[in-house]
């Protein structure tokens, strides 16, 4: 099997076995990317594909860390970017954004509750479904993919602003939903005798 260095080098190449390999070793990492943004399985799987198109286009573009041991961790960083815009392009395509009213960041209340480090990935998933599209895109790219502001505000073409609202009020419906489903674990289930 070829070290992944050798394989980057085989993409640089165009050689069909080195990218046979990549597709293989990151397809399920970036469906797991892809998911997030697009729940409909085969537009997810799609959309990965259309992924692996632009980055083995694209390739030449990857810069490598000093260190090898490195490599495989940047070039994940860097997939990832790729396919979380693709998913975004794909949705943009779909319809188009409604913009939020101004509002300042004091205007928001502050949100304490981080539920991304409380739930499992199961869990995580279904409530992030629950959320309007333009929340959920805006949560994944400033908390999962570590987009800035700026940045989202430029792929979204929407106001900067706009995007730190959506944000707010994605966390706050995160909360609720994450203390609802914690008042439903805990609820004590009571049967009726019947006499």
């Amino acid at each position: 099997m070829l070290k992944f260095e050798d394989a980057i080098a085989g993409c640089l190449r165009n050689d069909n076995k080195s990218k046979e390999m990549v597709y293989k070793s990151f397809y399920g990492y970036l469906m797991g990317v892809i998911l997030r943004y697009v729940e409909d399985r085969n537009d997810a799987e799609e959309l990965v594909n259309d992924s692996f198109i632009k980055i083995f286009k694209n390739i030449s573009q990857f810069s490598a860390p000093k260190y090898n041991d490195q490599m495989q961790k940047a070039f994940k960083g860097w997939i990832a970017k790729i396919s979380s815009r693709t998913a975004i392009d794909f949705l943009r395509g779909k319809r188009t954004f409604l913009y939020v009213d101004d509002m300042t960041e004091l205007q928001q209340p502050i949100t304490e509750l981080n539920a991304v480090s409380q739930l499992n990935v199961q869990d995580m998933m279904k409530m992030l479904n629950k959320l309007p599209e333009t929340h959920k895109l805006v949560f994944n790219m400033y908390e999962i993919e570590g987009f800035s502001h700026e940045e989202i505000s430029k792929m979204m073409n929407i106001p900067e602003s706009s995007c730190r609202v959506y944000l707010t009020r994605a966390k706050n419906k995160l909360r609720e939903l994450y203390k609802n489903s914690l008042l439903n674990a805990y609820e004590p289930t009571t049967q009726i005798r019947k006499t």
